[in-house]
């Protein structure tokens, strides 16, 4: 399962994703998203598009590896991070075969 470290920035950058626009608040921000936890207000019904595991399974699994996927995202996570000065220790890094440990 890949490592949502709460960061918070995926749900706060919806505004450029066609499937998010029923759920923008008209910022970008998702109107589930709680600023104070940084969580997700609906996590186990949220939509598919913010399952990465689930996406992998419905779209991705003929164009990558579910490792290479994950890779993916963990890079667009944490270039994501870097952008908005998120704290290191909210980094994801793969070792080994789908093996994760946060910085």
């Amino acid at each position: 399962m890949f490592p949502c470290t709460s960061c918070g920035l995926c749900c706060k950058h919806i505004g450029h994703i066609e499937e998010m626009k029923d759920y923008d608040l008209g910022n970008g921000v998702c109107k589930y998203f709680d600023n104070i936890s940084n969580l997700c207000k609906i996590y186990d019904n949220r939509p598919d598009i913010c399952r990465v595991d689930k996406m992998y399974d419905l779209v991705y699994n003929d164009t990558f590896t579910k490792e290479e996927f994950y890779i993916e995202n963990a890079n667009i996570c944490n270039a994501l991070q870097e952008k908005y000065k998120i704290s290191a220790n909210f980094r994801v890094k793969i070792i080994g075969e789908i093996e994760w440990y946060q910085y």
